[in-house]
C-alpha cells in the first residue's frame, strides 16, 4: 500500500529566534558579540570549533584573550575597537590564539552595534580561519619567485652566451689583424693600414656592444637635459622617412602642449630611430608607422606592473605599426638581451633591452602592446621635467667632452695614473710620457695615496694645506679596495685643489653619492671620460685640464 504520510507543516519561528538559529548554525565563521568594553557576550558553534572554547568557558572574558602576547602589549585589541568606532568598521588579518595555545591566521571584521537612539550597545565580531589559504598563497608566491629566478638565470645565461659569442668574433678580428701586422712589419713591409683599420673597426663595434650592455644594466653614462619630444620628432622626421622607405606610410600625431622631459637627447633620438626601423622590419609587405606623443598622469594603480616607478606626470613617445604583431610568448621576452626574432646577422637582440635600461635609468619605463595580426605599439614613458623654464634660460656652459687639442707640445706637469689593469695603465703612461709629462703610477688607491705623499715630500714648499703634489690625478673609478671616488675624497681632504680625471666603463652611479657642483654632478676641477676612450680624446682632455691653470 502506498505510503500516505504527509510532511508536517513548517513551524513558523520568530525573527529573533530565526536569527539566533542562523548564527548558531554557522560553523565556518566565528560570530559573537562584545559589550562596549570588549567583553564577550555571545558565542556560536563556529567560534567554539575555531577557537576551542565552549560558551561557558569564554563568555564574560575579554576578547583580547585571542590575541598574541606581542599584540596585546602593543595595544592592538583596544585600537581595533577604537577604529571600529571612528571608521564604522575594523578589518584586519593577523595571528590569533586557540584555547590550546596554537596560532592560526585570521581574517577579522568588527562592527559597532547601536540601538535605535544611536547609543553604542557593543560590537559584532566575525572571524575566519584563513591559515590554509595563507599557506597556499605563500606557496604560490614562492613558486612565482622561483620561476622569476629561473627566468632571470636563463636571461643571464643567454646574456653571457651572447656576449661571449660577439666578443669572440671581435677578438678574432683584432687578434688576426695584429698577427698580420706583426708578420708584415717583420718582413719589412709597411702596408699595414687595412689591418689596422680592421682592428679599429672591431674595437668600435666592441665599444658599441658594451654601451648597449651598460644601457640594459642601467649603468651607461647619460647626459640628461631638458628636452621637447615633439621637437626631437620633427628634427628627425626626414631621417625617419628615409629609413622606412617608400612602401611604408609614415605619420605623426603630436600632442600640444606636451610636457618637457629631462633625459639624454641622443638616447631618445637613437631609441626613436631604432623603434621605427623595427616597425619597418615588421612590415615586409608595407604598411604604416605612426609616431605619437602624449601627456600621461599615472597613479600607483596604473604602475602596478612597473616596480620601482614613481607615480606622477610622464611624457609618452609611441611608435605604432600595422605589422605582423607578436604572440604572447615572444612579447614576454622582448626585453631580454640577445633575444631576437630577426634572421641571423640582421639583429643583435639588444635594441629593446637597451631601450628598457635607458628608460629605467632615466626614471621612466617602456610598455609594449602587441597581438598577432594587429601590429605593435611601443610606449616610452619619460618623467615630466617640473623645473622652471627660467632655470634653463642661462645655463652654465659645460666644457666639451672631447676638447680640441691645443697646438704644439703639452705643457709641463706631473700626472698620477691610477689603474688596476696593467695593460691599460701602461698605455696611459706611454701617452703621457710621450707628451712630455712627468708620470707617476699606481695599481690601487692605497698605493696612489702613498705616491701622493711621496710627491709632496719631494716637492719643495708642499705640505699640509698647500697646493697638490701632482698637477693631475687620472684614476679609474672601479678600483679594487679603495675605489676611485674614495681615493679622490681622501686625496682632496689634504689637497682640495687637486684636479681629477675619472676614467670609467660604468655610468655616474659610482659617483652618485658624492655632492658635486660641476659638469654631470662632478665636483670642481673634475672631469670624466667613458671607456674605451680614444688616445686623442684622452690626450686632449689632459691638455685641456692642465691648461686651465
Amino acid at each position: 500500500m502506498k505510503d500516505e504520510r504527509v510532511a508536517p507543516a513548517w513551524e513558523p519561528i520568530s525573527g529573533e529566534r530565526q536569527f539566533r538559529l542562523l548564527v548558531q548554525s554557522v560553523v565556518d565563521y566565528a560570530i559573537f558579540m562584545l559589550d562596549p568594553t570588549g567583553v564577550i557576550r555571545s558565542w556560536n558553534a563556529g567560534a567554539a570549533r575555531m577557537k576551542g572554547y565552549a560558551a561557558d568557558e569564554i563568555i564574560g572574558r575579554h576578547f583580547s584573550s585571542f590575541y598574541t602576547q606581542e599584540d596585546r602589549a602593543a595595544g592592538m585589541p583596544q585600537r581595533a575597537l577604537a577604529t571600529a568606532l571612528s571608521e564604522g568598521k575594523f578589518e584586519a588579518e593577523g595571528w590569533r590564539l586557540r584555547k590550546d595555545g596554537t596560532r592560526f591566521w585570521a581574517s577579522v571584521v568588527i562592527d559597532p552595534i547601536r540601538d535605535e537612539t544611536g547609543a553604542l550597545r557593543g560590537f559584532a565580531k566575525v572571524t575566519r580561519d584563513i591559515t590554509e589559504r595563507r599557506k597556499a598563497q605563500q606557496a604560490l608566491d614562492e613558486a612565482r619567485e622561483a620561476l622569476a629566478q629561473a627566468q632571470k638565470m636563463e636571461a643571464v645565461g643567454q646574456l653571457t652566451g651572447g656576449v661571449a659569442h660577439d666578443f669572440n668574433n671581435l677578438l678574432q678580428a683584432i687578434s688576426s689583424s695584429l698577427e698580420l701586422i706583426e708578420q708584415r712589419l717583420s718582413d719589412g713591409r709597411t702596408d699595414i693600414a687595412p689591418f689596422a683599420a680592421t682592428a679599429r673597426a672591431a674595437v668600435d663595434r666592441a665599444a658599441t656592444l658594451t654601451r648597449r650592455l651598460l644601457a640594459f644594466a642601467r649603468r651607461q653614462p647619460l647626459k640628461p637635459e631638458r628636452a621637447d619630444l615633439n621637437l626631437l620628432v620633427v628634427g628627425l622626421w626626414d631621417l625617419l622617412g628615409r629609413s622606412v622607405g617608400e612602401e611604408i606610410r609614415l605619420e605623426r600625431r603630436l600632442a600640444e602642449p606636451l610636457w618637457p622631459v629631462h633625459a639624454d637627447v641622443n638616447q631618445i633620438e637613437s631609441a626613436l630611430l631604432n623603434l621605427v626601423i623595427n616597425a619597418r622590419d615588421a612590415m615586409p609587405d608595407g604598411g604604416s608607422v605612426t609616431v605619437e606623443t602624449a601627456n600621461a598622469s599615472l597613479r600607483p594603480a596604473d604602475l602596478a606592473n612597473e616596480p620601482g616607478v614613481e607615480p606622477g606626470d610622464y611624457a609618452v613617445l609611441t611608435v605604432r605599426d600595422s605589422g605582423t604583431g607578436m604572440p604572447p610568448d615572444v612579447l614576454a621576452r622582448v626585453f631580454e638581451p640577445f633575444f631576437t626574432t630577426k634572421p641571423i646577422g640582421q639583429g643583435t637582440g639588444l635594441g629593446l633591452s637597451q631601450l628598457y635600461g635607458f628608460a629605467r635609468q632615466s626614471g621612466g619605463f617602456v610598455r609594449i602592446d602587441s597581438a598577432v595580426g594587429r601590429g605593435t605599439a611601443v610606449h616610452l614613458h619619460l618623467p615630466r621635467d617640473h623645473a622652471a623654464a627660467a632655470e634653463q634660460a642661462d645655463p652654465t656652459p659645460a666644457p666639451a667632452a672631447v676638447p680640441t687639442p691645443p697646438t704644439g707640445r703639452a705643457g709641463r706637469g706631473t700626472v698620477l695614473v691610477v689603474e688596476d689593469e696593467g695593460l691599460v695603465r701602461m698605455l696611459l703612461v706611454e701617452v703621457l710620457e710621450g707628451d712630455g709629462y712627468t708620470v707617476l703610477e699606481a695599481a690601487d688607491g692605497t698605493t696612489a695615496l702613498a705616491r701622493l705623499s711621496e710627491a709632496a715630500a719631494g716637492r719643495e714648499g708642499v705640505g699640509e694645506g698647500a697646493g697638490p703634489p701632482v698637477d693631475l690625478l687620472v684614476t679609474d673609478v672601479g678600483l679594487p679596495g679603495l675605489n676611485g671616488r674614495q681615493l679622490v675624497e681622501a686625496a682632496q681632504a689634504h689637497y682640495p685643489d687637486l684636479k681629477v680625471l675619472f676614467l670609467t666603463g660604468y655610468a655616474f652611479q659610482a659617483l652618485d653619492d658624492r655632492p658635486g657642483d660641476g659638469e654631470d654632478g662632478l665636483g670642481r676641477n673634475m672631469r670624466m671620460l667613458a671607456k674605451p676612450v680614444a688616445v686623442d680624446a684622452f690626450r686632449a682632455m689632459v691638455r685641456s685640464m692642465l691648461s686651465d691653470g
